[in-house]
């Protein structure tokens, strides 16, 4: 049985995953600074893909892609 292949969200979302990883390492200053607000940018955009991706049927609390919180 193949497979699946990982969707283009969640590649987004381990990409974006990975920003922030390298961005906390970072010494303090404008660069972490910047690149920690990219990072953001760039997980806020996934997680919107991912929302997309499984519909407004299946997005609620606990539900992949969701904040528990809301």
């Amino acid at each position: 049985m193949p497979a699946n292949k990982p969707s283009e969200a969640d590649l987004a979302w381990k990409a974006a995953q990975a920003a922030l990883d390298a961005a906390r390492q970072l010494p303090a200053g404008v660069e972490r600074f910047e690149a920690l607000k990219k990072a953001g940018k760039l997980r806020l955009e996934a997680d919107r893909q991912r929302t997309t991706e499984i519909g407004p049927d299946e997005a609620g609390p606990g539900k992949r892609g969701m904040c528990p919180n809301d």
